[in-house]
């Protein structure tokens, strides 16, 4: 599953290093070599021209420093070229995925974050913590984190999964959402249940959480038991959801990058 690995440390401070890990992004992709998806040396940064003012420290992975930054322009280095970060993080080692979704949410942060979102004016960068301060009327900006449930539900030896409509890989998962504002993540769940299939579900029980960078999600999951009311899709944001039971044919099992397909495979019947 996408997490931090334990060898690194975070920073908000710039260190001079002559040999950083650096990720680049433009429009949700990044910058890697074709030959073996390495992020760009040292060399390579300094010939794209890249304004040194945007570059953020991202940590330091096995003690080798780490920064990003966010182009306007798609230009690629020969041998490098733009990949998508979902794509990227299932093709990358698991730490150098785990530290580029975190890379890829603070450079979306400096890359919005330029300017004041109450009154317009520029922003500065405080020394002592990660976030912009207008120079105007002194709001303060930090990284954007949006929580998000996620439920499997279970009725008798069975589970309830969906086909979501905005999915990008058409395959039936867990129900998820965003909490409102002034929720609590035991009540999104229970909202996003009755408004997405119309159940009432009880038993809520934690099962782990996920920073997931599409663009700055936190996962919650849950998984929930069955207590009444029929299905009833909501079409605006499912195009199908259904029960699995034993002896039905489960979704295929994919690589344990989100916290979605090890919910599943944690409930998955054997041979399924």
């Amino acid at each position: 599953m996408l997490h931090t690995p334990a060898s690194f440390i975070p920073l908000i401070t710039r260190q001079e290093h002559d040999d950083p890990l650096t990720f680049l992004f433009h429009q949700g992709k990044l910058l890697l070599r074709e030959a073996d998806l390495a992020v760009p040396g040292l060399g390579t940064v300094s010939s794209m021209d890249v304004d040194p003012s945007r570059l953020q420290p991202v940590g330091l992975l096995d003690g080798r420093y780490v920064q990003t930054a966010w182009l306007d322009g798609d230009a690629a280095p020969p041998g490098y070229a733009w990949q998508t970060l979902r794509s990227a993080l299932w093709t990358l080692d698991a730490p150098l995925a785990g530290v580029a979704g975190r890379a890829a949410q603070v450079a979306e942060w400096a890359r919005t974050h330029r300017f004041c979102g109450a009154c317009g004016s520029a922003t500065s960068q405080a020394r002592s913590e990660r976030c912009f301060t207008c120079t105007v009327c002194g709001h303060m900006a930090y990284p954007r984190i949006s929580p998000a449930m996620m439920v499997l539900i279970r009725k008798g030896d069975a589970y309830l999964m969906a086909m979501h409509v905005n999915s990008p890989s058409k395959r039936f998962t867990p129900l998820a959402g965003f909490l409102e504002a002034g929720e609590s993540i035991e009540e999104a769940v229970h909202r996003e249940v009755y408004e997405e299939v119309g159940l009432k579900v009880s038993n809520l029980r934690y099962f782990g959480s996920q920073a997931w960078p599409f663009p700055h999600s936190l996962m919650i999951a849950f998984t929930a038991d069955y207590e009444s009311g029929e299905i009833r899709v909501d079409p605006n944001e499912l195009s199908e959801a259904r029960w699995f039971g034993p002896d039905d044919e489960w979704p295929e099992r994919v690589p344990h990058i989100s916290v979605s397909s090890v919910l599943v495979d944690a409930h998955r019947p054997p041979g399924r």
